[in-house]
């Protein structure tokens, strides 16, 4: 028969288990969530351009902020720029229609930008200036990704523990 130390710390590491794992696609969620507000707030403010220009200007910004040369990244520019003219569109004209090809043009990018090392919403949580904090306490940026934030994160929140002297 298990003790109970042993019953504890196996369902402790079981919730453990299951926290990260809810905690990992919360941050995913939240900042697909917020790269979309944040590309809708961005393309209404840049709707009078018309959409070349307002596909210009925010592609150009988002690309900067990304820190993705175009000319080295030709495959995810394309890809952002008809993301950027389906967000325009959804802009201009609101529908099911749009909202379609706006889902439609997201997973397209995704399919040309996602690697193992990398996805949008990584991008989102690791580049953006309004990155929520609690993002980086979940999956930590890389060396050399949050240039604009020296005081970030740099191991997830679970893997802070009691000291080592608490331990026997």
């Amino acid at each position: 028969m298990p003790h109970m130390l042993d019953d504890y710390t196996a369902t402790a590491e079981q919730s453990i288990d299951a926290m990260k794992a809810a905690a990992q696609q919360a941050r995913r969620d939240h900042a697909a969530a917020e790269l979309t507000r944040h590309m809708l707030l961005t393309m209404q403010k840049f709707l009078h351009l018309g959409r070349d220009g307002a596909v210009q200007a925010v592609v150009e910004d988002w690309m900067g902020a990304w820190h993705l040369d175009p000319e080295a990244w030709p495959e995810i520019a394309t890809e952002m720029r008809a993301m950027t003219g389906a967000f325009y569109d959804y802009c201009a004209a609101p529908s099911d229609e749009t909202d379609q090809a706006l889902r439609q043009s997201w997973q397209a990018l995704k399919s040309v930008h996602d690697t193992s090392e990398r996805t949008l919403e990584d991008q989102m949580a690791w580049r953006s200036v309004c990155a929520h904090g609690w993002w980086g306490d979940v999956s930590p940026a890389p060396a050399g990704y949050r240039d604009h934030d020296t005081a970030r994160a740099t191991d997830p929140f679970w893997t802070k523990g009691c000291p080592p002297e608490c331990l026997g």
